[in-house]
C-alpha cells in the first residue's frame, strides 16, 4: 500500500475546502494551464474557459451548495463524490435543482490537475424536468 505524498494530502485538502466554497474562491493554480473538462453539457480544453465556465455558474444557478460526500486520492487519480444544489435563477419558479455525482482527475508529472471529468448520476433530461418541476 503506497501513502500520499504532502504534496497529495495538500492537493486534496485545497479541494475539499475549494468544493466548501464552491463556486467562489476556487484554487486555479493547482489547474495545468491546458486542463481538459468535460461534464453532460460541456467538453474543453484551458485554463481561462474553465473559470469562465465556474464563474457562468453563478448567472443561472442561485444558492449554489456543492456537498462533498467523500474524495479520494489514489497515485496521479482523484475521485470525488458530491451533490450539486442549486435554483434556476432565470426561471420565474426558481425550480431546485439536485444533481448527485462525480468527478474524476488526473494529475500530470508535475502534480497538476490535467483533466476534470464530471458524471451525473442522472440524465439531462431527468434534470429538465426538475427545472420544469415535474421532477
Amino acid at each position: 500500500m503506497s501513502h500520499p505524498s504532502q504534496s497529495s494530502l495538500d492537493l486534496v485538502a485545497i479541494l475539499r475546502a475549494d468544493y466548501a466554497r464552491f463556486p467562489r474562491n476556487q484554487t486555479y493554480s493547482i489547474y495545468d494551464p491546458q486542463v481538459y473538462f468535460r461534464d453532460p453539457l460541456n467538453e474543453f480544453r484551458g485554463l481561462d474557459r474553465y473559470r469562465v465556465m465556474i464563474a457562468s455558474l453563478e448567472r443561472w444557478l442561485q444558492d449554489i451548495h456543492l456537498e462533498l460526500h467523500d474524495i479520494q486520492q489514489v497515485g496521479s487519480h482523484i475521485r470525488s463524490e458530491w451533490t450539486l444544489r442549486g435554483s434556476l435563477s432565470f426561471l420565474p419558479w426558481r425550480p431546485r435543482l439536485c444533481i448527485p455525482g462525480w468527478t474524476e482527475m488526473r494529475l500530470n508529472p508535475a502534480g497538476l490537475i490535467e483533466s476534470h471529468i464530471d458524471y451525473w448520476r442522472c440524465s439531462r433530461w431527468q434534470v429538465l424536468l426538475q427545472a420544469l418541476g415535474v421532477a
